[in-house]
């Protein structure tokens, strides 16, 4: 499996026995570093909208954007599972749509997969992306597409009933046929319970160690988005100033300058010049 593409079988197969790996990516460069790290899973999340466009919220994104980022993605990843994640618009406004626009992250985009949140109407709209042939990887806690009907961005499960109806979702979702359930923010022994009794792989943002996988927003774990960092969030690096000091750098060689050197342009010989 170290070189060869990463299928639903491999991912159900790590249950129990190997952690999952996922981080997401938006652009070719980003999703070929991702990849050969040896990554098992990259999103190309709909935090797109924040971290990427500038946007307030994920619901601000559609399709368009998500199926060209898509398209970046799957260009520059050989081996990782890629999984496009279904905009708001997508599936929640008009549920109808749900298998047209998740079998276009397949076919046009080349997505392994899809992922979506869970809203009102989702076990119904799950299980048609799935006969539709799509593999879907499920999405509970906190929804961020919905976040507003959640009280805001607050971890959920956090009294007995809420985590109830967590648990109640993930076994939903997982014998309807979903390979991988994301749980977002959620206390770690609630995720740890649900771990347990589910018999597909976990993978979490802020539900603690005991899930089978974790993920992370990649602008968050290298330190390039600075608007708010959660909790859960850990810098591997710091890159921001790093990048900011060479723009400076940049800036100041061109002003005084010192660049471009001889090194970094082309000549032509004398007797050409005297010719012209």
């Amino acid at each position: 499996m170290e070189n060869q593409k990463i299928t639903v079988k491999d991912i159900l197969a790590m249950k129990g026995r190997k952690k999952i790996t996922m981080l997401t990516a938006y652009d070719y460069p980003t999703a070929a570093l991702v990849d050969k790290a040896g990554i098992d899973m990259v999103l190309v999340g709909d935090s797109l909208a924040n971290v990427v466009l500038g946007l307030k919220s994920t619901t601000e994104v559609g399709m368009q954007e998500m199926i060209h980022h898509s398209k970046a993605v799957t260009r520059a990843v050989t081996r990782a599972m890629v999984i496009g994640d279904m905009p708001f618009d997508s599936y929640q406004v008009n549920p109808d749509d749900c298998v047209k626009n998740a079998r276009r992250f397949i076919d046009e985009a080349k997505c392994d997969g899809v992922k979506l949140e869970w809203f009102d109407r989702c076990l119904e709209v799950t299980e048609k992306i799935i006969k539709a042939g799509v593999p879907v990887v499920g999405h509970i806690g906190l929804t961020p597409q919905t976040a507003d009907k959640l009280g805001g961005f607050k971890v959920q499960g956090k009294d007995a009933e809420a985590a109830k109806r967590l648990i109640e979702q993930a076994q939903g979702l997982a014998e309807l046929g979903c390979f991988a359930i994301t749980l977002e923010c959620v206390p770690d022994k609630i995720a740890q319970m649900i771990t347990d009794k589910i018999n597909v792989p976990t993978i979490g943002i802020g539900a603690g160690k005991y899930t089978d996988g974790q993920v992370l927003v990649i602008h968050d774990a290298i330190g390039l988005f600075d608007r708010y960092t959660p909790k859960f969030v850990k810098k591997f690096i710091n890159l921001s100033p790093m990048i900011l000091e060479a723009l400076q750098e940049y800036k100041k060689e061109v002003v005084e300058g010192t660049y471009p050197g001889p090194e970094h342009s082309f000549s032509i010989k004398e007797e050409e010049l005297k010719k012209l």
